[in-house]
């Protein structure tokens, strides 16, 4: 049987793969895993439940919060908040658990269950391994006074420990004269990140930051960036900001409407660390899929790149198993140990601008210190991903495709963690090259893996 945690949790259709009985279950069983591993201070465990602004995730958290409440555990349901924000309360909280219910940058359609451990840490495999053994399993829930209790009354004033927490991050450092405009993607953060920018000193326009239960990551946010892109050549912004639905991915646009993604930003923010003595052995860690363009980059300014596999829970392994400091995606997610220990798309945006503001210098000029390499990237849908790397053609294409290629690009080939796909990856020193090994490749999974 498949596993049914991916690499951000449990995700699917809601109300198909995604039942409130599942989400009933998980809750149960995650309860019970970290209460028996004394996972918890005191009697009994203590919760907070959150979600993005999908409808569907309405009666997802209420289906949490029963079945925490009724495996002994006292929740607190804060409503709407960025999955960043959730991480954070766990820990201010001093509570033992946090469930968060989004599928990030997903389609409305989509919904998703996460766990964080005290200190809102995400759960480890072997802890999501526990709690998908005890799904279905007999047990004995409490009754009585043994039943947890349910508290909707102080999430808003929560959230607003959030935003201050995120504003304190910058110090003594204000965003006075920046001119930002914020795309909240119709989510979680569009009550945030706003608010949040603004008491920081900037001059903000939000844009789709008017979350109807319908429009989350509707033609906006992270995954649509024209709609920024245009909005900050319009309003004569300094810089964009783009988050996705749950806001843990923050993209940025210059001045003059260019794109500065997930590798730019880290290499902005790594270059800001080493200045202050603050990047831990002169280390970023990123995945596989960041760009050529960023090692080659860190490379010439003494800092070190350590590699793991794509998703922001092997980053943050990596960096808390070394302390390293800074950390993240091309995507958007960027981990900053120092403020939170998960990506914070919020957070980003105001330390990207908080480099601006230090320095005096542009977006656009910051992000010229690294020199993005042609990348292609081609979506497969419909094959066996679990083939795709013990697949013999398969794996003689990739090696005669990065003899092709030389040392100046590379090969990924790669199971999407949260989607039914492969995808396909290639850098090369001209986009056309790039484009042409990558479709080729990609035909070639489209054929061999085909259900």
């Amino acid at each position: 049987m498949a596993r049914l945690f991916g690499t951000d949790g449990v995700r699917g259709v809601a109300n198909k793969e995604l039942t409130a009985q599942l989400a009933m279950d998980l809750s149960i069983a995650a309860a019970r895993v970290l209460g028996e591993a004394g996972a918890f201070h005191g009697n009994r465990l203590r919760a907070i439940v959150g979600r993005d602004t999908r409808i569907s995730g309405e009666f997802l958290s209420a289906a949490v919060a029963a079945g925490l409440a009724s495996a002994g555990v006292d929740v607190v349901d804060v409503g709407v908040v960025p999955t960043p924000g959730l991480a954070f309360l766990v820990n201010d909280q001093d509570s033992d658990l946090g469930v968060m219910l989004s599928a990030s940058h997903n389609p409305m359609p989509d919904n998703g269950i996460k766990f964080f451990q005290r200190g809102g840490v995400k759960l480890d495999d072997f802890l999501e391994d526990q709690i998908e053994e005890r799904l279905g399993q007999q047990w004995q829930p409490p009754t009585g006074a043994g039943v947890g209790r349910i508290d909707a009354q102080t999430g808003e004033a929560l959230v607003h420990r959030y935003i201050d927490s995120l504003v304190a991050s910058l110090g003594e450092i204000r965003l006075a004269g920046l001119k930002v405009v914020i795309d909240a993607a119709n989510g979680a953060a569009s009550l945030t990140a706003v608010p949040a920018f603004e008491a920081s000193g900037a001059t903000v326009t939000g844009i789709n930051n008017t979350p109807n239960g319908l429009n989350i990551n509707d033609n906006c946010g992270s995954t649509h960036m024209g709609g920024l892109q245009a909005a900050v050549v319009e309003h004569g912004a300094d810089l964009g900001i783009a988050l996705d639905g749950d806001a843990d991915r923050c993209l940025a646009v210059d001045a003059e409407g260019n794109l500065v993604d997930g590798d730019k930003i880290m290499a902005i923010l790594a270059l800001h660390l080493k200045a202050q003595g603050k990047l831990h052995n002169n280390t970023l860690v990123a995945t596989i899929m960041s760009n050529l363009g960023l090692f080659n980059s860190m490379r010439q300014h003494g800092i070190q790149v350590e590699q793991t596999r794509v998703g922001d829970r092997y980053v943050l392994e990596a960096m808390a198993a070394d302390g390293f400091t800074l950390g993240g995606e091309q995507s958007g997610h960027i981990i900053m140990s120092e403020y939170a220990n998960t990506g914070d798309g919020v957070l980003t945006g105001l330390q990207l601008a908080a480099c601006m503001a230090s320095s005096g210098r542009t977006a656009a000029d910051l992000a010229s210190v690294m020199t993005t390499m042609p990348q292609v990237m081609i979506n497969v849908p419909n094959v066996d991903k679990m083939r795709a790397a013990i697949d013999p053609e398969i794996n003689q294409a990739v090696t005669s495709a990065n003899r092709e290629l030389g040392d100046g690009g590379r090969v990924v080939l790669r199971p999407s963690g949260t989607e039914p796909l492969v995808r396909v990856m290639v850098e090369a020193t001209t986009r056309d090259q790039a484009q042409g090994v990558a479709q080729r490749l990609a035909d070639l999974v489209a054929s061999r893996l085909a259900f």
